[in-house]
């Protein structure tokens, strides 16, 4: 599902809390006007809103998201190893006030990833040139560098602007999709696979191993 940031004046995001893309309810904070006893007025600088899938409530500071506090970044893949997912979600708390700091955690996580695939975790950059040897699509390839040179800009700064909330947003989507295309996907086809009849799994062996 396409991810929709969260945003104080959209009817309808992909909610911080479950992760669906659904409608959101919008309340504006009211207070007692000087006018009158009786008279009131919307501030617009707190709000919620109340998401109409799971119930919960996102606050509102302005424009400013400030519970559930993880930015805009997206809710990390369930098949995310767990080493992996707790850098994504403490670079998801900070990412408002550190893009910087949240881009070199996400670095720090996706050179975990990598042990994950088959990496010894010394060296990122070997150990995607060591994944790409063995097969490493040319997308997981692109998505593990982007995060890798980002990353380390963000510690040694160089020519990219690393402060910047939206480039740390893209980069908790590349750390899904990398987990969505080396994990997720190659588990659920197993699953499947394992599924067919036992005669259908020996025939395509018998078919590969007589190619």
């Amino acid at each position: 599902m396409k991810f929709v940031a969260p945003s104080r004046t959209s009817k309808s995001f992909t909610c911080p809390h479950c992760g669906v893309f659904a409608r959101q309810y919008q309340f504006s904070v009211t207070e007692k006007s000087l006018g009158g006893a009786n008279q009131y007025q919307s501030t617009d600088w707190l709000a919620s809103s109340i998401c109409e899938h799971c119930k919960e409530a996102t606050l509102w500071h302005g424009t400013k998201m400030i519970y559930p506090n993880r930015a805009n970044a997206p809710i990390p893949n369930s098949d995310m190893p767990p080493d992996v997912k707790a850098d994504y979600e403490e670079a998801a708390t900070i990412a408002s006030s550190s893009p910087k700091a949240a881009a070199a955690l996400l670095r720090l996580g996706i050179q975990k990833l990598c042990i994950h695939l088959g990496g010894d975790g010394k060296n990122i950059n070997a150990d995607i040139g060591m994944l790409v040897k063995i097969g490493l699509p040319a997308i997981v390839q692109k998505s593990l560098d982007i995060v890798r040179v980002v990353g380390n800009n963000a510690v040694h700064p160089g020519q990219i602007d690393t402060d910047n909330e939206d480039i740390a947003g893209h980069l908790f989507h590349l750390v899904n999709l990398i987990t969505e295309t080396m994990i997720s996907t190659p588990a659920r086809v197993e699953e499947l696979y394992g599924n067919l009849p036992k005669s259908a799994r020996d025939g395509i062996a018998k078919r590969d191993g007589d190619a």
